[in-house]
């Protein structure tokens, strides 16, 4: 599996490093970029899975902080669903679900580890760091190219192209963040 993806969505203005998609799926990303990105939306995942009837999920988010309604995503449903039918990346019948990342979100961004500084989350490596493949704790940011986080251990330094799975711990003190920041912070 391909570790080190740059999002092809805007390349053209920004190369942040990211894990949104691979394989087919990240060819797909590369086709509906421009058509989510024109519509103020950025894509947190696309993800295809299923063996008889295959799922394309896409993952999106508001730019900006606001949050996603189910109008945004019926609207980006069309939309993607309009630039799939042209292009038709993927054979065969698949079902179409688009969403918001919800609040236990994964995290596929390298700036996403310092805009949820502070929250405890969940990450897996494809190797072993200090002996550890998982490791749970509080979000310290970003150094460089590494996520740093603060678990039962000790602070930690995680290279962003070891990550093969990351994604925020659903706990009271994040639906607190959520509810009572609503308006500042889109979580």
């Amino acid at each position: 599996m391909e570790s080190r993806l740059v999002s092809q969505a805007s390349e053209a203005t920004r190369t942040e490093l990211s894990k949104t998609s691979v394989g087919k799926a990240a060819e797909v990303e590369r086709l509906i970029a421009g058509t989510v990105e024109s519509m103020g939306f950025d894509i947190v995942r696309v993800m295809l899975s299923g063996d008889r009837r295959a799922r394309l999920q896409i993952m999106a988010e508001r730019r900006g902080g606001a949050g996603m309604r189910v109008e945004d995503c019926a609207q980006l449903s069309r939309a993607v669903a309009a630039v799939l039918e042209v292009e038709d990346p993927i054979a065969g019948a698949y079902e179409l679900e688009v969403s918001s990342p919800g609040l236990d979100r994964p995290l596929t961004r390298l700036s996403d580890f310092d805009r949820f500084a502070g929250f405890e989350a969940k990450l897996e490596t494809d190797r072993p760091i200090d002996g550890r493949r998982r490791w749970r704790g509080r979000l310290l940011g970003i150094a460089g190219e590494s996520v740093r986080l603060e678990s039962e251990d000790g602070e930690v330094e995680v290279p962003f192209h070891d990550l093969v799975k990351a994604k925020l711990v659903l706990n009271d003190e994040l639906l607190s963040a959520a509810s009572s920041a609503e308006d500042q912070l889109q979580i």
